[in-house]
């Protein structure tokens, strides 16, 4: 499957063709996919360290280092009620350790197993936390430079993260990578509400769900159980929950103030953007489209196939490709920076 007309690139990086799998094609088929095949992901024991990243929050991050901490640094971060354990986190850490390259897998505020660090929750707005992290990384171990990695919700906040810095963007800031970006936030939350996507929204709410209850009993005081009750949409949730707590006065607040929409115009750094024109719910808006096909720091692919990083691709020759074309291409779309 080739990637669209939309394409661009930097002469430092050619993408390679992404040909879905044959028994695996169409949106729901690769995103669905991606949750099943198990996966055996063996890496060397992490660092594991709390970085706070607004007094009294601290987030987990899994360091991997090269002997030499100067390489070239991959922070990732993962989606919607993801974790540094999620499959595409373990799968960008293989890749880029084989590469030579050291890796930190971020966990977002209360994920990973961290909901007892602070009574706050995550959301698609908090692009601090992840330059929070970076710096700790820079003034602590000294790299010299670091690529954000984003999927999903995470590519949003590396996305937005990117273009609030624009030209200004600390030194050691080398360029970004998002795959299936949730830059338009209202439309790609009200995408999951149509019938084909419930099963996706039923998924997402009934983790939201545990996570807010755990919540709750950690910090009695602050998060109010009840306010879940009637909640069937995750705009729902986002409106009596994300906002609430958060400081937004409603989910279309939230939404138009957390977007990387907003923003992405301003990148100044090499940038690859990774959509699949069948993800089943996550949408790009026209506007949004032309933002970032017009900046020349984008290279934007856009494939027919896919899914919701998805990406199973077809083997090849290389016995360490296990298929995965996403975590692969913005591994070697890093490979110019080192």
């Amino acid at each position: 499957m080739t990637a669209s007309a939309l394409t661009k690139q930097p002469a430092a990086f050619v993408p390679s063709v992404f040909r879905p799998r044959s028994l695996l094609r169409g949106g729901h088929v690769q995103t669905l996919a991606a949750f099943f095949p198990s996966r055996r992901i063996r890496l060397p024991e992490a660092e594991r360290r709390l970085i706070e990243v607004e007094p009294g929050v601290s987030v987990l991050c899994l360091c991997h280092w090269q002997k030499d901490h100067g390489a070239l640094t991959l922070i990732v971060v993962h989606g919607l009620e993801g974790s540094s354990e999620s499959q595409y986190m373990l799968g960008i850490a293989r890749n880029a350790l084989a590469a030579g390259m050291n890796v930190v897998r971020m966990n977002q505020r209360n994920c990973g197993g961290m909901d007892h660090c602070a009574p706050t929750l995550y959301n698609s707005g908090r692009s601090a936390d992840v330059a929070a992290v970076a710096r700790n990384l820079v003034e602590r171990d000294g790299i010299a430079g670091y690529v954000l990695i984003g999927f999903s919700m995470g590519g949003n906040l590396v996305l937005k993260l990117a273009g609030e810095w624009g030209s200004e963007g600390p030194a050691e800031f080398r360029g970004v990578a998002a795959v299936c970006p949730a830059v338009n936030l209202a439309a790609s939350a009200d995408a999951l509400h149509a019938p084909s996507n419930r099963v996706y929204e039923y998924y997402f709410l009934l983790q939201l769900f545990r996570r807010f209850r755990r919540k709750a009993r950690l910090f009695p005081g602050s998060f109010d159980a009840s306010r879940l009750r009637g909640i069937k949409t995750l705009r729902e949730f986002d409106d009596r929950v994300t906002a609430y707590y958060c400081g937004f006065t409603g989910a279309d607040d939230y939404y138009a103030r957390a977007a990387a929409a907003n923003v992405i115009e301003h990148i100044a750094r090499p940038t690859l953007i990774i959509h699949a024109a069948n993800d089943p719910f996550i949408r790009l808006l026209s506007g949004t489209r032309e933002k970032i096909v017009s900046n020349p720091h984008i290279t934007y692919l856009e494939t027919e196939d896919g899914g919701h990083c998805a990406f199973f691709g077809e083997r090849d020759g290389d016995k360490a490709y296990d298929g995965r074309w996403a975590e692969r291409e913005v591994v070697e779309f890093s490979k110019q920076f080192r």
